[in-house]
């Protein structure tokens, strides 16, 4: 998003603002500050989208920079791989669901999973949704997505955790598994993860970046004593302001670091967010009331911990077993 100014002209408000080295400026149909600020931002978004944003492709791009330098922008540009080589050439009105049963047959025969399937048709929805939002495109065409499986249900064993902790890795990638593991916090909220939000006094951690940033499943959690001694050490070492860090900055990504930490542990099927499963059974398994459980793992609300994790709570089905 580039610098902008509002101001008035001829008692109207307009904006404005400099692209590829031109002054542009644009009247808005704003009657308020407020207004104006929020139009403008539209407005701006609009103008600075790319040349020929009528095709799936270029949507595709306008979205990945509008998410700049957040993780799903990653994400998006991998599944861009696999999504623009069939969608990228259309107009978003041309999308049918024919051509989204198309791409999930031939998807499935290239080996890929439904569950592979459903999230990349996903991204492709969530693109097209963010376009009309920006009035890019009139109307964002209907995805159909097939049905999505349902989760994997692997979690770690209190020996599994061990087997994992005694494997050699980086100190990054250990203090980002034991972050997960005790704070049930997802990949994303780890790696975003800066000393200012960390307490050691008061001993608890806010996963929140901030009011405006991501906040699904990041919440303000304790520190136990296992992490707590982690971080005390990976504080006295800190050379930047992120608790996980590499050579004295922010990590991007520890999809490399942590799979190899994985297959040294001699552990099938574990993923990051295993990790972030294990803490929510771990907690029910110890009879941690689900409401709780929701606060800890950031639910918004009761019943999503409930329909996970009330199975693994001593007492499920208990007073139904004595009738």
């Amino acid at each position: 998003m580039p610098e902008y100014r509002i101001g008035r002209l001829n008692g109207r408000f307009v904006v404005t603002w400099t692209d590829a080295g031109k002054r542009r400026r644009y009247r808005l149909d704003a009657l308020t500050p407020k207004g104006a600020e929020a139009e403008a931002l539209d407005v701006i978004r609009r103008q600075t989208v790319p040349v020929g944003v009528s095709t799936v492709a270029a949507l595709w791009e306008a979205y990945r920079q509008h998410l700049g330098a957040r993780p799903a922008a990653e994400t998006i540009g991998y599944t861009g791989k696999a999504v623009l080589p069939h969608f990228g050439a259309l107009r978003p009105d041309q999308i049918t669901v024919q051509d989204c049963r198309a791409y999930a047959s031939l998807r499935r025969k290239a080996g890929r999973k439904v569950g592979t399937i459903w999230t990349e048709l996903g991204h492709l929805r969530s693109c097209l949704t963010w376009a009309q939002k920006l009035r890019l495109i009139p109307a964002a065409p209907y995805i159909e997505r097939p049905e999505k499986p349902a989760p994997k249900d692997r979690w770690l064993t209190h020996a599994e955790i061990d087997q994992l902790l005694a494997a050699d890795a980086a100190p990054h990638i250990r203090l980002a598994v034991l972050l997960m593991l005790t704070t049930a916090g997802r990949v994303g909220a780890v790696l975003d993860l800066t000393w200012d939000r960390v307490d050691l006094d008061r001993g608890q951690i806010n996963l929140r970046a901030d009011l405006e940033g991501p906040r699904k499943g990041r919440a303000v959690v304790p520190i136990n004593a296992t992490l707590r001694a982690a971080l005390t050490a990976a504080k006295d070492a800190a050379m930047s302001d992120y608790v996980v860090e590499w050579a004295g900055g922010r990590v991007d990504s520890i999809r490399k670091g942590f799979d190899a930490m994985v297959a040294k542990s001699g552990l099938k099927g574990v993923s990051p967010h295993v990790l972030r499963h294990t803490a929510g059974v771990h907690m029910a398994a110890g009879g941690v009331p689900m409401a709780q459980i929701a606060q800890f793992m950031g639910h918004t609300s009761t019943s999503v911990t409930e329909k996970v994790y009330a199975r693994f709570a001593p007492d499920h089905l208990r007073d139904a077993a004595s009738i």
